[in-house]
């Protein structure tokens, strides 16, 4: 059973009366040795009251819980594991829009202090939210898609981050618009390149066992596959610096982790 567990503290009070971020990590690790649970990863959230809504994009900002959705769409997740709901939600809107995420990728809640709680109960709030949201959906999808495609558009004609996932080698800090150099990653991509250009005809399969073997490991420290080795190859153009989003092809803001190939 893989799991991810996620924790949250938005005020200093919530951190006083036994919601600490310690405290939450040690409940989630001990809870999930004593089910037996592969606990992949514990993301987290510092410091945000309940939830920021992009109300263009539909969106939670909210780093870490961003980063744990993005991680679902590429490894199957059987739980999140939370101390409780409210760590993730505080409002029908945001409940709603997070169960929809996790339904995609056939995802549930196991909530420590709800032990029976699921996100396929019957809830007459959620029916209600759900309907209103799909009527809306309809109306503002091409609305928000126009603005959306317009201002991302614009950003990467001038070589600038449009969004979407980070790619690997680089990292987008709170704050800041622009992407930056993930040195520990940048080694990687550097690595990976240096051996594709003297061994020309090594697979995929065997890059990323010489990444294993020299030490090297993912994001979540894990060892590389042959499916994230032919990512890293695949995004060449840009890690020499060149931006793509879509259509669009521009010299990116960002800058090169390798020189250009030839």
């Amino acid at each position: 059973m893989n799991v991810v567990g996620y924790i949250r503290v938005s005020t200093q009070g919530q951190a006083r009366d036994g919601y600490s971020l310690k405290y939450q990590e040690e409940e989630i690790k001990a809870y999930c040795k004593e089910q037996g649970w592969n606990l992949i990863y514990i993301f987290r959230d510092e410091g945000i009251s309940g939830a920021k809504l992009n109300e263009e994009a539909l969106e939670i900002d909210r780093v870490g819980l961003q980063e744990m959705l993005a991680h679902l769409s590429s490894v199957q997740i059987d739980y999140v594991v939370v101390l409780n709901t409210s760590r993730l939600w505080r409002s029908d809107i945001v409940k709603v829009l997070i169960q929809r995420e996790l339904k995609k990728y056939g995802c549930d809640i196991k909530s420590i202090e709800q032990p029976s709680y699921s996100i396929h109960q019957k809830d007459p709030n959620d029916f209600l939210v759900n309907g209103l949201m799909e009527l809306l959906d309809q109306y503002q999808r091409l609305e928000i898609a126009l603005k959306l495609t317009k201002g991302r558009n614009k950003k990467a004609k001038e070589g600038g981050y449009a969004g979407g996932r980070t790619t690997f080698g680089y990292q987008k800090k709170k704050g800041e618009k622009e992407l930056t150099i993930h040195n520990g990653q940048a080694e990687v991509v550097k690595r990976v390149f240096a051996l594709k250009e003297v061994y020309k005809r090594m697979s995929l399969s065997k890059l990323a066992e010489e990444l294993n073997n020299e030490g090297y490991t993912t994001t979540l420290g894990k060892s590389f596959t042959k499916v994230q080795v032919k990512r890293i190859l695949d995004r060449q153009s840009f890690y020499e610096g060149l931006y793509t989003y879509g259509n669009i092809q521009a010299n990116g803001k960002h800058e090169a982790i390798i020189s250009t190939m030839t």
